[in-house]
């Protein structure tokens, strides 16, 4: 893969549509990324009709779609992700990437605005089908549901890099990413609305990676996060964003690991 251009636009513009290239030809990869986020919430819904998430002042779609979200920002980015920065890593294409004019901020977003461009598209699909089969209004404070989902994409793509300096293999991807990819499911509100669990319980599971993302999600169509509560679940968000990011820059490995 080379990559050659003068300006940081154009050189994330050639890396980007490389990658694009490059996703095209997975099926593996595609599968994951695009398919399965959109067909887990439809596993959910047994599992919503058993709870009593009416007395919470919720209803299928305030379930479902945040649940769709969530599973797009883990399958469709964290994982797909982490599994793209392990092969290009073990194929040599970052190290390679490092020698010409790209620098490493440029390297890592490249590689991942094709995963991320995917994302977004899911939860925009996933906002329409939920708007057309569920019959869900339209969001009250829909700038709540854009910060958040911007947010999450940001702070999983940063946490899928993170995880690659810890993943060998492209085949060790799937159990690298399983314990993220777990708990924000069972305790980031993804799978089990915050709402449902005892309140002492869900005061912890405020403070996952995920949960402040589907809390803001949740609260742009419901309307009824206080200031209060919409700034400390972005406060939240933004420290473990730019605690990846940071952790990112001092342990991301360029070359395979031995």
């Amino acid at each position: 893969m080379s990559i050659v251009t003068t300006t940081p636009a154009g050189r994330l513009s050639a890396l980007a549509r490389a990658e694009f290239t490059l996703l095209g030809r997975s099926k593996a990869t595609l599968l994951t990324a695009v398919l399965v986020p959109l067909v887990l919430p439809f596993s959910l819904r047994s599992v919503v009709d058993d709870m009593d998430v009416e007395d919470a002042g919720l209803d299928m779609g305030l379930v479902l779609l945040p649940a769709g979200i969530g599973f797009s920002l883990l399958f469709g980015v964290y994982g797909a992700l982490v599994g793209i920065y392990t092969a290009r890593r073990e194929e040599l294409v970052l190290k390679r990437l490092r020698t010409g004019e790209l620098r490493d901020v440029e390297i890592l977003v490249g590689t991942a605005l094709p995963i991320g461009a995917t994302g977004l598209a899911q939860s925009l699909v996933l906002v329409a089908g939920s708007t057309a089969l569920l019959d869900m209004a339209a969001p009250k404070a829909p700038y709540l549901a854009v910060l958040g989902l911007l947010l999450g994409l940001v702070m999983c793509a940063a946490l899928a890099a993170l995880t690659t300096a810890v993943t060998r293999t492209m085949e060790s991807a799937q159990v690298t990413t399983l314990p993220f990819v777990l708990i924000s499911m069972i305790f980031s509100g993804v799978a089990v609305p915050l709402e449902v669990l005892p309140d002492r319980f869900a005061s912890v599971c405020e403070l996952l990676p995920l949960s402040p993302v589907i809390t803001l999600v949740r609260g742009g169509w419901t309307g009824s996060l206080s200031v209060y509560e919409a700034l400390g679940a972005l406060a939240i968000a933004l420290a473990w964003t730019v605690s990846a990011v940071f952790a990112v820059g001092r342990w991301f490995r360029w070359e395979p690991r031995r």
